[in-house]
């Protein structure tokens, strides 16, 4: 008796993200086959080895796919998938959904047009640390006050890299590491508006050569990246929020710092105690040997178990699950109402921070 029908999927970006993470993931999955691959590199469209090969998305036959894995720079996301999408293709879509609320209404206007699936990439979530932590929450009652925060040590990406230009990137750590930050504050406190935001940015290291990223490859062919680079993006976000209920939000990324390790740490604060989670987000060598949660109430602190697992398991785990939210037609809009509510939030963050440096991406630049 066969099992479930596999998944077509066309994989859409074939950079560090395209090749280290979803290539290979998907590739093993059980419910999974990749059918085609898109890019515009043909160096990198021989080298993925795809049944398929397309420079364009323009080029994809929808009746060939039941998915499209959406990994290119961050300011194609939304007119990528927007095209995807009104061709009929449903699409899981790598963060940022989207670099503004107008990028994401007319996401939403594709779906209905198309009428296919957004949905986007959620890593943090499907962890095994923040599902427990998730859990303990739940027994704090009322939640006062969340503070996330991602600090590397060594993180800034390569010079030659799009994510230190503003014009491909949209914007720098925020936007990067504060994407899977504020995507863990819904699972907290469910549908979320802020009412005032507050915040800084600053660029210190972001142009030093001496504090890359050691542990992400560089494309094939990319130039060697020894010397200081032209990056005009934020290295460091810093944000105060408040939400709608009077939550307070307390919110730092930093692709580089003067820490010694890269650790991710989660702190939500309730009216029966606390919970703190410590460990690595990502793919960082320089981590957190293992996670740790620790619940404090009345002047006590107590360990709770988190098991260890694999490093980049989220990834798999979101494969997992997409088959199921493929069929589910419930999910048509979310994924578009969650991520226009985050680009409110980082924008008004970034207005704060730098009112009259902030220029809004064009839309559509490029062509994937």
């Amino acid at each position: 008796m066969s099992g479930p029908a596999r998944v077509r999927v066309a994989l859409v970006g074939l950079g560090w993200a395209g090749r280290r993470i979803w290539l290979p993931r998907l590739r093993e999955h059980e419910r999974h086959t990749v059918t085609a691959v898109v890019d515009p590199d043909p160096a990198a469209r021989a080298a993925a080895g795809a049944p398929v090969a397309l420079a364009t998305v323009d080029e994809l036959d929808p009746a060939t796919v039941d998915l499209a894995v959406v990994a290119v720079p961050n300011h194609l996301h939304a007119p990528v998938a927007t095209r995807l999408l009104s061709k009929g293709v449903p699409v899981f879509l790598e963060k940022p959904v989207c670099l503004s609320v107008a990028e994401a209404d007319r996401l939403e206007e594709a779906e209905l047009a198309g009428g296919a699936v957004l949905l986007a990439g959620s890593a943090a979530r499907y962890r095994a640390d923040v599902r427990a932590l998730l859990d303990v929450a739940a027994g704090l009652g009322p939640i006062r006050h969340i503070d996330l925060s991602w600090v590397r040590a060594h993180g800034v990406p390569t010079a030659s890299s799009w994510f230190v230009r503003r014009e491909q990137a949209g914007g720098g750590a925020l936007l990067d590491l504060g994407w899977h930050l504020f995507d863990a504050v819904e699972p907290l406190l469910g549908p979320t508006a802020f009412d005032r935001v507050l915040g800084t940015v600053s660029s210190d290291f972001v142009n030093d050569p001496t504090r890359r990223a050691r542990w992400k490859q560089a494309a094939p062919g990319a130039s060697a990246d020894g010397a200081a680079g032209d990056g005009d993006v934020e290295d460091t976000a810093r944000g105060f929020l408040v939400t709608d209920r009077g939550v307070s939000v307390a919110l730092r990324a930093s692709w580089a710092s003067h820490e010694t390790r890269d650790v991710t740490a989660i702190t939500v604060e309730g009216a029966a105690g606390t919970a703190a989670l410590r460990c690595t987000f990502g793919f960082s060598t320089n981590r957190q040997e293992e996670p740790t949660l620790v619940r404090t109430r009345h002047g006590v602190a107590r360990p709770v178990p988190v098991p260890r697992e694999p490093i980049g398991v989220e990834y798999s785990r979101q494969l997992d699950e997409l088959p199921a939210l493929l069929a589910d037609p419930g999910r048509r809009g979310a994924a578009v109402a969650r991520a226009r509510e985050m680009i409110a939030a980082i924008g008004r963050l970034y207005d704060s921070a730098r009112p009259a440096a902030r220029t809004p991406v064009a839309a559509g630049v490029g062509h994937v």
